[in-house]
């Protein structure tokens, strides 16, 4: 094993055990520098650095103990082995609650240094496997940090580049003449912007992979209520949600459905001179994994007879965005106006 990797500083006031030490260490393979007391240890370790410390704990001034702190404090501190007495096990105990990595009980004869011997390197070898695992993690935590920055990145000018297409689109539908391929591009225009809101949300939290439907619905509900509440006649749109994170394709998905359902309910539900409202909800369903979202309003209810309005995009976006939740949306009108429902797992 080369010497490098085994580098030692042996700290005892006893003379004649440190030439001792220095002599039997070196036979076993350390690179071994002496220290004649704590003061003196703490030097040299702050000067140079070193594999492995072995403290004596009865020193004069400067104990073990306190040289074992000191020794703790250091920048990059080495492991460190206690060698006490033969009956000092208390003492042994609070070494190793300040930082030691190890304690050898002191003996005469040849044993004790092939005992401090094989101490040194189980722990040589334990702290090397400590400090390769510490410095794994902090990689991954800053790998992890640097993908977190690129995700921001990315979702930012994802939201900046859907901005542009919808800014677009606005300026081709006023040079149109044509209402209904005017009232085309605006639908798209709103589609756009319910996924546009998804990547706001991703870029502006601390939290890459999820977003909180609370907050992102506000946004949505609060833009949709541009477009379509008004005073006369008055039309009102309201939202009800609890704080549920989902992952980013099911955030877009359900904001997808929520923008052609409250878009659906505005042009359908009431008569163009009647004031009504439109109410959106999403709820956990009893147990914690599971939601859901209503659209609700008062108006006309579901007619038996299928509807000429619209192209019929709307309705197969809703299928399609439903079937990615493992979906549907059920709608009911028994009570007067439209219920549609949908439920899904938040998990």
């Amino acid at each position: 094993m080369p010497n490098s990797l085994r580098r030692l500083l042996y700290i005892d006031d006893d003379a004649g055990l440190r030439t001792l030490a220095q002599r039997a260490l070196t036979r076993r393979g350390f690179d071994v520098t002496c220290a004649e007391d704590g003061p003196d240890g703490v030097r040299l370790a702050e000067a140079a650095h070193f594999d492995l410390v072995a403290v004596d704990h009865y020193m004069p001034g400067m104990d073990g103990l306190e040289t074992l702190k000191r020794l703790r404090k250091l920048p990059d501190p080495p492991a460190i082995v206690y060698v006490t007495g033969s009956e000092e096990g208390r003492v042994a105990i609070a070494a190793l609650k300040a930082g030691a990595a190890d304690y050898v009980v002191k003996t005469v004869g040849g044993d004790f240094f092939d005992l401090l011997a094989a101490t040194l390197d189980q722990v040589r070898v334990r702290h090397a496997l400590e400090r390769g695992k510490a410095l794994a993690e902090e990689q991954l935590r800053a790998s992890n940090a640097r993908l977190e920055a690129l995700l921001h990145e990315v979702n930012h000018r994802v939201a900046n580049s859907l901005q542009l297409v919808t800014a677009m689109i606005r300026l081709q539908a006023g040079a149109l003449a044509d209402p209904l391929a005017r009232q085309a591009l605006e639908d798209t225009e709103r589609r756009i912007e319910a996924i546009a809101q998804v990547h706001r949300r991703l870029y502006t939290s601390d939290d890459v992979e999820g977003v909180d439907m609370k907050d992102y619905l506000e946004a949505l509900v609060e833009e949709l209520g541009e477009a379509w509440a008004s005073d006369d006649p008055k039309r009102a749109l309201t939202l009800t949600a609890d704080s549920i994170r989902l992952p980013t394709d099911r955030a877009v998905s359900l904001g997808v459905i929520v923008n052609e359902l409250v878009s659906n309910a505005f042009k359908y539900a009431y008569a163009p001179s009647s004031p009504g409202e439109v109410r959106v909800s999403l709820t956990r369903d009893g147990a914690d994994n599971a939601y859901v979202l209503a659209v609700e309003d008062d108006g006309i209810g579901l007619s038996a007879e299928p509807r000429t309005q619209g192209s019929g995009l709307g309705s197969r976006l809703i299928r399609a965005m439903a079937q990615s939740l493992r979906s549907s949306v059920e709608y009911d009108s028994s009570a007067g106006g439209v219920r549609a429902v949908l439920r899904g797992a938040i998990a």
